[in-house]
């Protein structure tokens, strides 16, 4: 069987010799020495100012909005995945969906000004596949109309834009270290805020609003992460070179093997140090993408439809018209792509694929 991701895992030893300083230490979680080590190699490996982790992706899109006091609409993109979305509804605002540009998949920037209205307070943009939004047009529209910016980069692990890393753009980003990503804790997840007064309030909403054992900055919710989790983070760190140097060879055989001539690839922007996230294809039509999936699921391959369906279709948010987002979406197939696939499973992959798109 072959899954559209899998989970690196480093030798079990290894991980068990980090998990064992917390056993010496009998400090399970409240920001033990793990997590506090995994953020100092963070900041460093990544190039980020400073990190706060967290237990999962999913807190920091919600912490972010509640730090950064937004109300009413937030403009965002209606392809990505459903934590985007459902972070703006379960924080009390409404969603205002911007539709996309057809290559690079992220939200067009040229769409957003017409969205905006008084009662806008931000734009959550989403960077796709870990393909960086146009970030210079997002900060220019935000600064001209007071609007703050959270990126949603979940997919981001890694990614350069400019030579700086895409944590260091707008007043917040996220990031997912769920099990599927490409570094990972088991669960978690990160934030990140150039701004001390905005890093601040980040970390005293992820863990309870604490100022210490017995005072409080405010109200907050617990986001913390876990020393068993900051221990996976920790042994899986040092291979970060050799996975994506594994998973740029498969992208660079996908990319010379397949029929390009009737499938699309992501278009990467211009001046990014991308990461080799995911490898999704969007077909001529839906129809194509459906007897393709059928094919390789015949000899259990299977791959996703990354992002599907397109999140204006949800019953708890307004209709949007996003004609863009709603046929890609139909259309867009994310590939096998892993450390170390061989050779032979690529071939078959690319083989039915070429196959089935004659």
């Amino acid at each position: 069987m072959i899954n559209v991701t899998k989970t690196f895992l480093p030798a079990q030893e290894e991980y068990q010799a980090v998990l064992q300083r917390a056993w010496e230490t009998g400090w399970m979680t409240n920001r033990g020495v793990l997590v506090q080590e995994l953020e100092a190699t963070l900041i460093s490996y990544l190039g980020v100012k400073n990190i706060i982790a967290t237990t999962n992706g999913t807190l920091p899109l919600q912490i972010a909005i509640k730090a950064l006091e937004l109300s009413g609409e937030i403009i965002t993109t209606p392809f990505s995945y459903v934590a985007t979305t459902s972070s703006i509804v379960w924080e009390g605002c409404t969603p205002i969906f911007v539709d996309i540009h057809p290559e690079f998949l992220t939200i067009d920037e040229t769409k957003i000004e017409a969205a905006i209205t008084p009662k806008t307070s931000a734009i959550l943009a989403t960077h796709v596949f870990g393909n960086p939004c146009h970030v210079e047009a997002i900060a220019s529209i935000a600064k001209k109309h007071n609007l703050k910016v959270i990126y949603d980069a979940a997919h981001c692990f890694g990614v350069k834009y400019k030579e700086k890393s895409i944590f260091n753009y707008g007043d917040v980003s996220t990031c997912s270290f769920h099990a599927t990503k490409l570094f990972h804790t088991g669960e978690g997840g990160a934030m990140f805020a150039n701004n001390e007064t905005i890093h601040k309030k980040l970390y005293y909403h992820h863990n309870f609003g604490h100022d210490g054992p017995e005072a409080f900055q405010g109200i907050g919710i617990n986001a913390k992460m876990s020393e068993p989790q900051a221990a996976m983070g920790l042994a899986v760190i040092p291979y970060m070179d050799v996975i994506i140097e594994s998973r740029k060879n498969t992208v660079t055989y996908y990319n010379s093997k397949l029929d390009l001539s009737k499938l699309k690839p992501l278009k990467i922007r211009e001046h990014t140090q991308w990461n080799f996230c995911y490898y999704p294809i969007i077909f001529e039509s839906e129809a194509q993408l459906l007897k393709v999936k059928q094919a390789l699921e015949k000899q259990k391959i299977f791959p996703r439809r990354y992002f599907f369906p397109s999140l204006h279709t949800l019953p708890y948010v307004e209709v949007a018209t996003v004609p863009i987002s709603d046929c890609i979406s139909k259309q867009i197939l994310c590939l096998p792509l892993s450390y170390n696939l061989e050779k032979v499973q690529l071939d078959t992959i690319i083989n039915i694929i070429n196959k089935a798109i004659k």
